[in-house]
Formats: structure tokens, sequence, C-alpha cells
């Protein structure tokens, strides 16, 4: 065997040691996230207006209900309202996306559901949109609720005022032609996290299907046949459009007599804050 030989042969084996360390420590990054998600206490979903955070009174409560009600018995979409004491030391995107996953909000085969939260603690809030719904209420238009319907108010102090145009400005979106609102100024709101979740599962793909191929070219010469064998997460390892950790709890009894129906999210939607 050449000193070329030799060369290659100690790059193939290096790059297989690199890529493997870079599964299995992504794959543990995901497993702690999990975690951690599974740990977190979460309100049990008592209504359609959740407000552990006592910032909405029982009047426009019930106003809201009865609007969440109805665009439910018209068009099947599960749009919940939630106020929170705390995020327990997380940001509002994964607290948000747990959060619709442990609720399973809108229909298993729709996934047409929509979350509202506040957290006025960390001044933050999120519209959280199932898979179904993300060609509707986009995240740019999502952004345009937060910015334009929501944040004004709540710096004034109205969370009431806020949390109903934003409700009503969602609806409206939902219910009507689209191309009203694509008209609507969209307003910039910085996400570092976006593009990473993006790229990450293609980079996995990648990754995976590279070690794969070394493995089947080295299969039954005795020249690197026994590569690495990767356990990857199980199925309930993220879904779709780019957010992990998916799948806590289902949608059955809560109390109240409602719940989720089975539907989930890919982290599509926006934040904002104030």
């Amino acid at each position: 065997m050449t000193g070329v030989q030799i060369r290659q042969l100690n790059f193939v084996s290096a790059v297989r040691r690199a890529l493997t360390i870079v599964v299995f420590g992504l794959a543990l990054i995901l497993a702690c996230g999990a975690a951690f998600a599974q740990s977190l206490i979460f309100p049990d979903l008592s209504g359609r207006v959740v407000d552990q955070a006592n910032l909405i009174p029982a009047a426009t409560r019930q106003a809201l209900e009865q609007k969440l009600a109805t665009l439910e018995d018209k068009s099947g979409i599960q749009f919940v309202v939630a106020t929170v004491a705390s995020l327990q030391g997380q940001e509002i995107e994964p607290y948000a996306n747990d959060l619709y996953r442990h609720w399973a909000l809108g229909e298993k085969t729709k996934n047409n559901g929509v979350l509202l939260l506040v957290a006025p603690n960390e001044k933050k809030i999120r519209i959280e949109v199932g898979y179904g719904l993300e060609g509707t209420l986009t995240d740019a238009l999502s952004r345009v609720v937060i910015a334009n319907a929501i944040t004004p108010r709540f710096k004034a102090g109205d969370f009431p005022g806020g949390i109903t145009r934003g409700v009503d400005d969602v609806i409206t979106i939902l219910t009507t032609d689209s191309n009203e609102w694509t008209k609507k100024p969209q307003v910039r709101v910085d996400d570092p996290e976006s593009a990473f979740d993006m790229i990450l599962p293609f980079l996995i793909v990648a990754l995976v299907i590279f070690i794969l191929w070394n493995n089947s070219r080295g299969g039954g010469g005795g020249r690197g046949g026994g590569g690495p064998f990767i356990i990857l997460p199980g199925p309930g390892w993220g879904g779709g459009g780019g957010s992990f950790g998916g799948g806590f709890g289902g949608g059955g009894g809560f109390g109240g007599g409602f719940s989720g129906g089975g539907g989930s999210s890919g982290g599509g939607g926006a934040s904002g804050g104030w």
C-alpha cells in the first residue's frame, strides 16, 4: 500500500469519526431538549382562553371565547389564547411550540390550530401556527398582527385591548381573501434561529447519507467495512418544518370539557415584545 493510499484511508477514517461525533452530538442535544420540554409545567387546556397571568377581565374573556367558538364551528380552526405567568426560563418560541404540541391544537388530519401566547413577565408575544394554516396565516402576516395590533396596546398597558385586536385580526386573515393582507407592510422581526432550524434537518440527512455511502463502499473487502453504527432519534423527533422535540401529550382529558384535536405545529408564526 502506497503512502498516498494510507493518507486517503486515514482521511476517510477521520471524516467518519468526525461525522459520527456530529450526528451523536446533535441527537444528544435534541434528546436533552425533549427531556427539558417534558419537565415544563404547562397550564391545563381549560377552554379557548387560558388566562394564567390574569390579564383578561371576565367580560373580555367571554367575548373572546364566543368569537373563537364561532370560528371553530364555522371553519374547524381551533384558535386558543393563552397567557402564562412565566416561560420557565425558555425563549417564547420553543415554549409556545411545546405548549401547542402538548395541547395538540387543531384537527389531527388538518393541523389547523392557532395559539396566541402572551408572557407578561418576559414581555413576549407569540403567534404559533399549525402546519395546515401556514400558507394562510403566514409568518409575515403574524408579524404584522403583533406589531400593528397587539404591541402598541400592550405598551400602553391595554392588555385586554391588545389581545382582542390581535384575535380579531387573526380571524380576519383566516376568513377573508389573503390578497387583502399581502398589501400590509411587512414588519421585520429578527429570528436568528429560523435559518438554522431550516438547514439543520437537511444537514443531518446529508451526513447520514454520506456515512452510509462510505460504509457501503468498504462493506465486503475488510477496508472500513466495520463502520460506525448510528442510532438516530425515533419517530417523535420533529415533524416537518423546523421544530424539534414534538409530540408531548395528546388532546385528551383536560378540564372543562375542552381539548385539542391532535394537531401539531412545526414552529410557524412570529414573535414580538414590548
